[in-house]
């Protein structure tokens, strides 16, 4: 990756760490909120450090200091918390400090150098794949619809709703970059994307997913709660270092198990209405979890001469095509039944009962249809009909409750 100046994204991460660790040292009375305000913190500061690490060497040195010295005082303060101040209490003090000041002696050498050229907004905007992510927030809405039993508190919502958007766009931008060299070999769908196609330089592109990831985390542990945080930064670091980094290039069940990124979302959502996750939360995962493989199937059937290219090993690129229909159709049995569960947890009533019935019976009879034909008209069939299905079966969720 090419050595570049830190561009406005890491610039603003770095300002971000400032603020965070400067409100940590302020707050050292407040007890809840000031471990709060810790954690908080931890995340622009370990953006930081994997952004020096990986593209900025020059500045791996203080953004390490910087954190290591932020994580010695978290630990004194747990200590402080078990046994009492005594003379760890001024050592405590002195770390945050310390921490402070090498914060910011890790934005100003940030700041050092040229400013480079952003570009365009809307190469930024594609790296955070909007298609993708708009499926994501409804399945998070809809994960908080059933966790509240009805409407959430409007600015809960919208809370939420940008906190998954930014743990999303993040995750997609650093997807662009591992994945450019294989985009640049999948034909004209991929290799237009941006860092494929050399307008968003890769160090951009990393910088920019990092800080998207890290304020996502700052929003919601700030303003939702803890647990809603995490849960969107797993499913942000399982999408990026376990299915792009590894799967994806390793193994025809890839999708499978990557998949779990993806049913992260409503879990999200849950979260942030009632903080906790407790078993119906898990059948919206399973529900979103099984739903991956067919829908994904029927697309890599789609465009199984690019996986070929780039040596990507796909389901139909290994498998063939009668093994993949036979998959899609076993899977979409599979979700059909797991579409009941929640009935038999008495989560909702007859709404989603006819919508899991009715969308499951066309999703059974469409995967049957490529089972026994497979063309590329019926697979692209297949493939907008799960999108639709997956929407439709959510907003069945968030809509039962109220008409109950």
């Amino acid at each position: 990756m090419p050595e570049l100046s830190p561009g406005p994204w890491l610039r603003l991460t770095a300002l971000v760490a400032v603020v965070a660790t400067g409100l940590v040292v302020a707050s050292g009375e407040l007890g809840l909120a000031h471990r709060v305000l810790a954690l908080v913190a931890l995340a622009p500061l370990v953006a930081l450090v994997v952004a020096a690490w990986v593209a900025h060497r020059r500045l791996l040195g203080v953004t390490a200091a910087a954190l290591g010295l932020f994580v010695a005082e978290i630990a004194l303060g747990g200590l402080v918390s078990v046994s009492g101040a005594g003379w760890l209490g001024p050592v405590h003090v002195g770390a945050a400090v310390l921490a402070f000041a090498a914060s910011a002696l890790a934005a100003a050498a940030v700041y050092r150098g040229e400013r480079a050229p952003r570009g365009a907004a809307r190469d930024y905007v594609t790296l955070t794949k909007p298609r993708i992510m708009s499926l994501l927030l409804l399945t998070g809405a809809c994960g908080m619809f059933v966790g509240a039993e009805g409407v959430p508190p409007l600015g809960d919502l919208a809370v939420m709703l940008a906190g998954l958007a930014l743990a999303c766009g993040g995750a997609s931008a650093l997807n662009h970059v591992l994945d450019a060299d294989i985009d640049r070999l999948m034909g004209k769908r991929t290799q237009a994307r941006p860092v494929a196609a050399g307008r968003v330089p890769p160090t951009r592109a990393l910088e920019f997913g990092l800080a998207l990831s890290a304020a996502s985390f700052v929003l919601l542990a700030s303003l939702s709660n803890m647990l809603t945080a995490l849960l969107a930064l797993a499913g942000n670091l399982f999408y990026v270092l376990v299915y792009t980094r590894w799967l994806k290039r390793t193994t025809p069940q890839n999708i499978v198990i990557g998949g779990a990124a993806g049913a992260v979302p409503p879990l999200v959502g849950w979260a942030a209405a009632t903080g906790n996750l407790t078993l119906p939360a898990l059948f919206l995962f399973l529900i979103v979890f099984v739903w991956t493989p067919p829908h994904f199937w029927a697309l890599a059937l789609l465009i199984r001469r690019d996986y070929e290219a780039a040596s990507v090993p796909m389901l139909p690129v290994v498998r063939g095509e009668r093994e993949t229909t036979r998959q899609i159709l076993l899977y979409s049995l599979g979700l059909v039944a797991v579409t009941l569960l929640p009935l038999t947890w008495s989560m909702f009533g007859l709404v989603y009962a006819l919508a899991a019935l009715v969308l499951g019976g066309a999703f059974v009879a469409l995967a049957w249809r490529l089972r026994r034909e497979a063309t590329q008209g019926r697979a692209a069939v297949l493939f907008h009909y799960s999108l639709a299905y997956l929407a439709l079966l959510f907003v069945a969720m968030a809509v039962d409750p109220l008409v109950a």
